[in-house]
């Protein structure tokens, strides 16, 4: 029997779990504790309208909150009992997922990692994803749980930053493959600020990862949209029915966004600087050598060309590590490692940079049918000039030593006077005294950190590169790790820890964070309103990204963009036009 009171529950559950529209989103509005802005509200709606669908794609501006928007999705699964929930991002946004969960929807989540899956193993739970709570993981271990995953029939699966996978659809993209297989048929709520960077065809790839019907084959999909007279309209049209975008320009209405202060620090190269940048790349253009076989030339290029617009410094090491093969080579010692392998192993270069140009390669090689570094084997029973070799191994010396001699460069001369310059607006703004400064290079960052301790900003300077291996960033951790051990912040996982550490540190003590791509991703730097690209990524969606840190939601004030231009390299100025 049914009592009037038992009625009244029974009504009220219902009306939590039933309704459309805004009446649907009630339980998570209720539940949510976070400043809703009207644009948030409809993507979220956008992704709940449809029961049939399998899913969509989120791709709001940086800044615009699409975790909030993905949040409140997530809360209405959760009152509606429907609560197998996946989330899958970069690992260095776990923690950063789960905080956001429990502080700003109540809801429960569990980190898992190969440790903790382990440990549950141990205590006798044989599928550690089956659980009462939303369980969230790194793409990387989603990929090598494929099978676990697999077996569960997920209510909905998050992907963030889901652009990483824009090539899941190739056989060769072993990561997206696995991920794509794991959570086939569905429900997905896909997340990224740049669904599009270099290639109508990452639009395809997403789309897959939702429903590979939803475009057909890839064929049909160049064949409509890509060849010549494809149909933008259509495409348009047709992504508009799992694809939500909101720009700052249509939410300005309801959320005051500070301006941007753009800044460009054009700089002349010394002759001597020109002349060495000049040498190696009348050297990176020749046929034949060694250093570069042909088979891996155009990535070596493009890894030697990105350090050596960003400071000699860096451009003494890549050489280094491209005479010390040469050497090896010439010693007739067995290589076991290609030409590529022994450069990306010497950290020449940051590790998301690399990701970057090697999808680059990928799409370029897809589209070109250009043989790819696994397709064609390095230095192909070609018999050893000895004469030809030492030569070359000479070249290199003489640039190293060139590089080497060349002291503090122009451009990081420039660094000291437009940190002046954006230490100045900041003051008459009233903000605090801080900026980021964005490299592609580790040794870049290394030398520039030691430049900046020895130039007025002594114990000012941090670095931030997603590994932070260093013995500063050591000490900073042992510290921060002092200081909440009670507080509950601390995960275990010291590359989490790591990284909500150097940002801590960043906004009580220091002035200037020099990061690498890697801090271009998922940091929330509201707190800080400089950012310098000292390095001008190739890719103009990158200097978004960047800023987009800096300049999003909660940003009290102005933010000032310092833009480096070497006046005499085309490549910058290539960029600087794109930008422009």
């Amino acid at each position: 029997m049914i009592t009037d009171y038992h009625a009244s529950y029974y009504a009220h559950e219902l009306s939590r779990v039933g309704g459309s529209g805004v009446d649907r989103l009630g339980r998570a509005l209720f539940d949510a504790c976070v400043d809703l802005n009207p644009h948030q509200i409809e993507a979220a709606l956008f992704a709940l309208r449809s029961p049939l669908s399998k899913g969509v794609l989120l791709a709001d501006e940086v800044g615009l909150g699409k975790t909030i928007e993905a949040g409140l999705v997530l809360c209405q699964y959760w009152a509606e009992r429907r609560q197998n929930i996946l989330v899958v991002s970069p690992a260095s946004l776990r923690k950063q997922w789960a905080l956001e969960l429990s502080e700003k929807f109540n809801l429960p989540s569990i980190v898992l990692d190969a440790k903790i899956y382990k440990d549950q193993q141990k205590r006798g739970v044989p599928n550690p994803f089956r659980d009462k709570q939303i369980i969230i993981c790194s793409m990387h271990f989603a990929a090598s749980r494929a099978e676990e995953l697999k077996e569960i029939a997920w209510d909905l699966v998050v992907i963030d930053e889901a652009h990483k996978l824009r090539n899941a659809y190739r056989e060769s993209n072993r990561l997206g493959q696995r991920i794509r297989w794991a959570t086939e048929d569905r429900k997905k709520l896909l997340l990224t600020a740049t669904p599009l960077q270099n290639s109508l065809l990452e639009l395809y790839g997403l789309s897959t990862l939702i429903d590979d019907r939803l475009f057909g084959d890839l064929a049909s999909f160049r064949t409509q949209y890509i060849n010549y007279g494809g149909d933008v309209s259509g495409l348009r049209e047709r992504l508009g029915a799992f694809c939500w975008r909101s720009l700052r320009s249509q939410v300005i209405e309801f959320v005051r966004y500070t301006e941007r202060k753009l800044i460009t620090r054009p700089f002349q190269p010394t002759e001597q600087e020109h002349k060495l940048y000049e040498a190696v790349s009348s050297y990176l253009m020749r046929d034949e050598t060694y250093a570069l076989p042909s088979g891996q030339k155009h990535l070596l290029t493009l890894l030697v060309r990105k350090v050596l617009a960003s400071s000699p410094h860096a451009v003494a090491g890549t050489l280094e590590i491209m005479r010390d093969r040469l050497l090896k080579l010439r010693d007739e010692t067995k290589q076991d490692a290609s030409a590529l392998d022994l450069l990306i192993s010497g950290e020449a270069i940051d590790d998301d940079l690399l990701d970057e140009i090697l999808e680059d390669e990928e799409d370029a090689s897809l589209d070109d049918e250009t043989p790819t570094p696994e397709k064609e084997p390095e230095l192909q029973v070609k018999k050893i000039d000895l004469e030809k070799l030492n030569a070359e191994i000479d070249e290199l010396t003489d640039y190293i030593r060139w590089a080497r001699s060349l002291g503090i460069d122009t451009k990081t001369r420039a660094l000291l006077k437009a940190l002046d310059i954006g230490f100045s607006v900041m003051k008459e703004m009233g903000a605090a005294k801080k900026v980021v400064v964005f490299t592609e290079s580790r040794r870049t960052q290394n030398w520039l950190k030691d430049f900046l301790e020895g130039n007025g900003y002594a114990g000012q300077v941090l670095t931030f590169n997603g590994t932070n291996k260093d013995d500063a960033s050591g000490q900073i951790y042992q510290e921060w790790l002092a200081a909440n051990k009670e507080s509950g912040r601390a995960t275990g996982s010291r590359q989490v820890d790591l990284r909500a550490a150097i940002i801590d540190r960043f906004r009580e003590q220091a002035s200037i964070l020099i990061a690498t791509e890697a801090g271009a991703e998922g940091l929330n730097l509201q707190f800080c309103s400089a950012i310098v690209n000292f390095d001008l990524p190739w890719n103009p969606q990158r200097i978004e990204q960047r800023i987009g840190r800096c300049h999003r939601y909660g940003q009290k004030h102005d933010v000032v963009v310092i833009n480096f231009l070497n006046e005499r390299n085309a490549a910058d100025r290539r960029v600087y036009e794109l930008l422009e």
